[in-house]
């Protein structure tokens, strides 16, 4: 073989080489079906590709739910596919799915310790000029808030007559939750103390969730989905709302472009941090697949995607990742109101007790 044949050859040799290395091996390709909170859409769908790119055997199915319904969903297998991973906004709700499911069965509801993602706060929302009538004093206030869905009216809490009617949104209590936290955060105001489940059925609480849900119309399911229609309705249809601070950071610009200016972030005190956690569940899955979802936790993890949950308005699970110095943070681009360092107090998620309580609290308002 003269010298230009055997330099094709060994090219050839080469390149099928590197294809059996990066290509799909036949028999070892997986499906893992990943169901997340819509707060988590953008960030791991910006993260897919690269992740299919360094483990091109996996095949990545993402799925978003509210986080209740992730939940209802799973226990009651309602989904046409078997979930590999479940992220809910907290683990208290895993702790409710894992607790279901016990009830049912002994088996091992998830395969490894649930493993916290990223984190993020609620915090409220609201259009400058409504926020500066109903926070004066540039503070979230809960009484202030409960007495203008009493009034129903701008002009009755001195805003301007043609602002019309005063419009709350938050999310449904039974499918999301930051509508959970909405509702538990309210009730502690009125309490001076984090509610239980017993303090929750007190007759000032029954009508505080009665006033609250007459006064909204067909909550959305999800955080994404309620800022989403706080910024298309805009002033006088939507004027103040609670979301997370993720969602709040990262769809700034989408105000700005569609209303011509910013919504104005107003944070809680106290707050209630909630931790998106992901857990490898059991059911119906083979060890390949369990393998896979075990190195798809490890790739969120890793700080390089840490950075990218960063970029999309989360705090990471890396304590040590700064803020600031993630190319294009949010919080290097002075959005009305976003603080890097939280001045405010944050406590922890209801337990599963209250949660089921306050799902069963808004099912009865009337």
């Amino acid at each position: 073989m003269d010298s230009p044949q055997r330099l094709i050859t060994s090219f050839g040799v080469l390149i099928a080489s590197l294809g059996l290395t990066y290509a799909p091996i036949p028999g070892l390709s997986r499906t893992i079906y990943v169901v997340s909170g819509t707060e988590l859409q953008e960030t791991l769908e910006t993260l897919e590709p690269k992740f299919e790119r360094e483990y091109p055997n996996i095949n990545l199915e993402l799925k978003f739910q509210g986080s209740q319904d992730i939940v209802n969903n799973y226990v009651d297998e309602k989904n046409d596919f078997d979930p590999t991973i479940v992220i809910p906004a907290n683990s208290e709700i895993l702790d409710k799915l894992s607790d279901r499911m016990a009830a049912r069965s002994s088996d091992p509801v998830f395969h490894e310790r649930p493993r916290p993602i990223a984190k993020t706060l609620l915090v409220g929302v609201a259009w400058p000029e409504r926020g500066a009538v109903l926070f004066p004093d540039g503070r979230f206030d809960w009484n202030r808030l409960e007495a203008a869905t009493k009034a129903g009216t701008w002009n009755s809490i001195g805003g301007q007559a043609e602002w019309g009617s005063f419009d709350f949104l938050m999310t449904d209590p039974t499918r999301s939750n930051s509508g959970q936290l909405t509702m538990t955060l309210w009730t502690q105001s009125k309490l001076g103390n984090a509610p239980t489940a017993t303090q929750l059925n007190q007759p000032e609480m029954r009508s505080l969730f009665a006033l609250v849900k007459r006064s909204i119309y067909q909550p959305p399911r999800s955080t994404d989905i309620l800022l989403q229609e706080f910024i298309t309705r805009g002033p006088n249809d939507a004027d103040v709302a609670t979301v997370y601070e993720s969602i709040a950071l990262d769809r700034w610009e989408q105000a700005q472009t569609t209303q011509g200016k910013p919504y104005q972030i107003y944070y809680l005190d106290p707050s209630i941090e909630t931790v998106s956690t992901a857990a490898i569940v059991t059911r119906n899955l083979g060890s390949l697949e369990t393998n896979a979802a075990t190195q798809f936790l490890d790739f969120l993890t890793a700080p390089e995607q840490q950075a990218v949950f960063v970029q999309h308005g989360f705090r990471p699970a890396n304590p040590d990742i700064d803020l600031e110095a993630i190319p294009n943070s949010p919080w290097t681009k002075n959005i009305p109101g976003a603080r890097v360092d939280l001045q405010t107090r944050t406590t922890q998620p209801p337990d599963a007790s209250v949660l089921t309580e306050i799902e069963r609290l808004w099912e009865r308002a009337n």
